[in-house]
């Protein structure tokens, strides 16, 4: 029997994310919730068969295998602590916590329930990243000795709460730094972090009180390496996106980098000396395979999977950013 899911959120992220891990034949969707009539219309032309519940309390009562999160930031560790507490495995969308602590009594509640927990920090999922990790990981790049990290969205947030601390617990590095934080941790096995320095700012001038960062700038020194971080909402940067992640190794380097401004288009190209080797090129459906991956998991293997843990890295690395 397939394990039974709740998707708790049916915007446009929690119904890509739904599509996809039903798209597997691991899972069946069980239940639905989310105060928009229109998001759960949409949902149930998806999943016909799933139950309409009007919040997490009453799906919860349905004995599911799994819960989906897809809530605004302040809810997430909340509501994964609840579902992992009644029994229900959890995949959240990012950030897990607005804080590290957060995050860790998340990864407390999975490994105590024995439950698997999954977040959604898709770029390790790319084709262009997984090619580039294998270098990295084979030493065929060397000694890495410098990370550059760049996330710049030309938009920014559309709704009230990513502008509120209390809420969102930050601005564009919690929103858009913690893929690349977690890109540059995940790649390197999560080493040692330290010497974190950072400089926020809000419309170009230094963060005022209940203000959320729109531009960022961050270092912090991973194992051996230095890592720079850039990122920002609504930047006049000529294009609608602008996101890279390099690594530069004693023996060669790697670049994972957007096409044209495109947010879902990447191209991985290796470095040597003056030379550039071509890695992966688009197409990649890469945006729901880590919903994907934790719906297998979930029907193979519900249990705590330890890799949980190092969800806590990139959060504790945030957490000094922000100088919490």
């Amino acid at each position: 029997m397939k394990p039974r899911v709740g998707f708790l959120g049916t915007g446009w992220i929690g119904r890509h994310r739904m599509q996809a891990m039903l798209a597997t034949g691991a899972i069946e969707a069980a239940a639905i919730c989310d105060p928009s009539d229109e998001c759960l219309a949409a949902a149930k032309g998806i999943a016909p068969d799933a139950r309409e519940v009007p919040d997490l309390a009453a799906m919860l009562q349905l004995g599911l295998d799994g819960v989906v999160i897809a809530t605004p930031s302040a809810m997430h560790a909340e509501q994964t602590v609840r579902a992992l507490v009644s029994g229900a495995a959890v995949f959240c969308q990012k950030p897990l916590g607005r804080s590290a602590d957060e995050v860790r009594a998340a990864i407390g509640a999975a490994r105590a329930a024995n439950r698997l927990l999954g977040v959604d920090l898709s770029y390790r999922h790319t084709e262009g990243m997984q090619a580039i990790a294998e270098l990295v990981r084979s030493g065929a790049l060397g000694r890495i000795f410098a990370i550059d990290l760049v996330f710049h969205n030309a938009y920014g947030p559309d709704k009230p709460w990513f502008y509120d601390p209390a809420l969102s617990g930050g601005g564009c590095v919690i929103d858009l730094g913690v893929h690349l934080v977690d890109l540059a941790l995940w790649t390197l096995d999560f080493p040692k972090v330290r010497k974190v320095s950072a400089s926020l700012l809000a419309q170009g001038a230094p963060l005022g009180h209940g203000q959320v960062e729109d531009y960022a700038t961050a270092a912090f020194e991973a194992g051996g390496a230095q890592v720079r971080l850039a990122c920002s909402w609504r930047l006049h940067a000529g294009v609608e996106a602008q996101i890279e992640a390099v690594f530069h190794g004693s023996e060669g380097g790697a670049a994972l980098r957007n096409v044209s401004g495109s947010f879902y288009d990447f191209t991985a190209d290796r470095f040597s000396g003056t030379s550039t080797e071509r890695l992966t090129a688009p197409p990649d459906e890469w945006g729901a395979r880590a919903a994907a991956a934790w719906a297998r998991q979930l029907a193979l293997s519900p249990g705590f999977d330890r890799q949980a843990e190092q969800f806590a890295a990139s959060a504790e690395v945030l957490d000094r950013i922000y100088g919490r």
